[in-house]
């Protein structure tokens, strides 16, 4: 358990390079993880005024029939739509950006290891006192998007929404490399655990 506190460490990369993989292994040695696509989805995709807001643009086909977001469908829209993505985050995101600061303000003395996909695409660095950038090669992550059953176009649609994974690695402040075992990038995790207690 990391002793400082206050500390908050913003996560990123490129989709299918390990985010979550990386977030999971801050949370074993103590940090709160915030996964903020999972936070999304539970928080602020199920209010009524996202709901309804979102049906207005899209029309019925993207809830399920119990009236929730339907997800997948949600996805197929925007990511071939710049306007339409750019609409909802911009729908989306101010919301999520307060229950952040509630949570945060709820556990002052936690140490919180966030998810954060779109983290120097919105300029957020501000929000943390340290980024980490979770990386691979671009054809490993490729060939993860597929081993999760998303097809290649999607998944090169997904990858082209974000910022280049290069300029990311250069923006964040530390760097995990996520192409060898899990106990390589564990390691990577414990040493930067380290680095940063001493830098607190």
């Amino acid at each position: 358990m990391v002793e400082n506190t206050h500390m908050k460490i913003g996560i990123t990369g490129g989709v299918g390079c390990g985010k979550s993989t990386a977030a999971g292994m801050f949370e074993l040695r103590g940090f709160r993880r915030l996964d903020s696509d999972r936070f999304v989805r539970d928080n602020v995709l199920t209010r009524s005024d996202i709901k309804a807001a979102i049906q207005h643009r899209f029309g019925p086909d993207v809830l399920a029939a119990d009236g929730a977001v339907d997800r997948t469908r949600l996805a197929a829209r925007v990511f071939t739509d710049e306007a339409a993505l750019r609409w909802l985050e911009e729908l989306t995101h101010p919301v999520l950006f307060t229950l952040w600061r509630e949570a945060f303000a709820a556990e002052p003395q936690t140490q919180w290891a966030v998810e954060v996909p779109l983290l120097f695409e919105k300029k957020l660095e501000n929000w943390f006192d340290f980024t980490v950038c979770v990386a691979c090669s671009p054809t490993l992550q490729l060939a993860r998007l597929e081993q999760r059953g998303m097809p290649r176009v999607l998944a090169e649609q997904r990858i082209s929404q974000q910022l280049p994974l290069a300029q990311k690695i250069e923006q964040a402040d530390f760097v995990l490399w996520n192409e060898g075992s899990a106990e390589f990038l564990q390691e990577q995790v414990d040493q930067l655990i380290a680095s940063l207690t001493v830098v607190r």
